[in-house]
C-alpha cells in the first residue's frame, strides 16, 4: 500500500497544489490526468525528489518517508518522457549502470537481470543497439527496462504515450498492463484520455480534484 499524504508545492505564493493525498493498492495502476499546465508533471517531480516539496510525506509499505527523502527516491522508478537514455550507451548498458554504480551489483548479476527484463519487454534483439537505432516505443520499453533493473517499488511515468503513434501507444499500454499482472504497482501522469481508459485501474482527475 502507498498512501501519499498533504503533498504541497508552491513557487513563492503561486501554489500548484496543496494537501494533495492519494493512495495506492499493490499491482494497482493510477492515472492522473488534466490539461497541460495543470501541474501534473510537477507533482510527479516533485514525488520523484526532482522538485522540492513545501511539505508531505509518503507511507510505502509500512514506512514513513518525507517527499524529497533520498531513501524515496531510491524506491521508485521515474519513465522521463523524453526517455533520458544514455546515447553513447548501448540498450544493455543502459540497463546495468545504475545496478552496478549505485546498487554496487556484480557485472554478471547486471547482466543476468538486464537479459531477463530485455527478454521480458520483447528487446533481446535490441540488447547492442543504440538509442538512435530505436523506434519510439523501443525507447519507452527500455526506460521501462530500466527503471526495473533498481528493483523499484513503484514505476512513475511521465506523460508515456507523448510522441507516439497509436500502434506504439498500443504496445506500451500491453507493457503497462502485462507489469500490472506481474504486480507492479504503477503511477501514470498523462494528458491521453483514451490511453488512460485502457489502463487504469483508478483515474485521478488533477484539474477538478486539486486544491490550490
Amino acid at each position: 500500500m502507498i498512501a501519499i499524504k498533504n503533498l504541497t508545492k508552491a513557487y513563492g505564493d503561486n501554489v500548484i497544489f496543496k494537501d494533495l493525498s492519494l493512495t495506492m493498492a499493490d499491482g494497482e495502476i493510477l492515472v492522473v490526468v488534466g490539461p497541460s499546465g495543470s501541474g501534473k508533471t510537477t507533482f510527479i517531480k516533485t514525488l520523484t525528489g526532482l522538485e522540492d516539496a513545501s511539505n508531505g510525506e509518503i507511507d510505502l509499505n509500512g514506512q514513513t518517508y518525507q517527499v524529497g527523502d533520498p531513501a524515496l527516491a531510491a524506491k521508485i522508478g521515474l519513465i522521463f518522457q523524453d526517455f533520458n537514455l544514455f546515447p553513447h550507451l548501448t540498450v544493455k548498458k543502459n540497463l546495468t549502470l545504475a545496478p552496478m554504480t549505485v546498487k554496487k551489483m556484480s557485472e554478471k548479476e547486471a547482466n543476468q537481470k538486464a537479459d531477463e527484463l530485455l527478454s521480458t519487454l520483447g528487446l533481446t534483439d535490441q540488447a547492442d543497439l543504440y538509442p538512435y537505432q530505436l523506434s519510439g516505443g523501443q525507447k519507452q520499453r527500455v526506460g521501462i527496462a530500466r527503471a526495473l533493473a533498481m528493483d523499484p517499488q513503484i514505476i512513475a511515468y511521465d506523460e508515456p504515450t507523448s510522441g507516439l503513434d497509436e500502434k506504439t501507444t498500443d504496445q506500451v499500454s500491453q507493457v503497462m498492463l502485462a507489469l500490472k499482472k506481474a504486480g507492479v504497482t504503477q503511477l501514470v501522469v498523462t494528458h491521453d484520455l483514451p490511453f488512460a481508459d485502457k489502463v487504469a485501474d483508478t483515474v485521478f482527475d488533477f484539474e477538478k480534484e486539486v486544491q490550490r
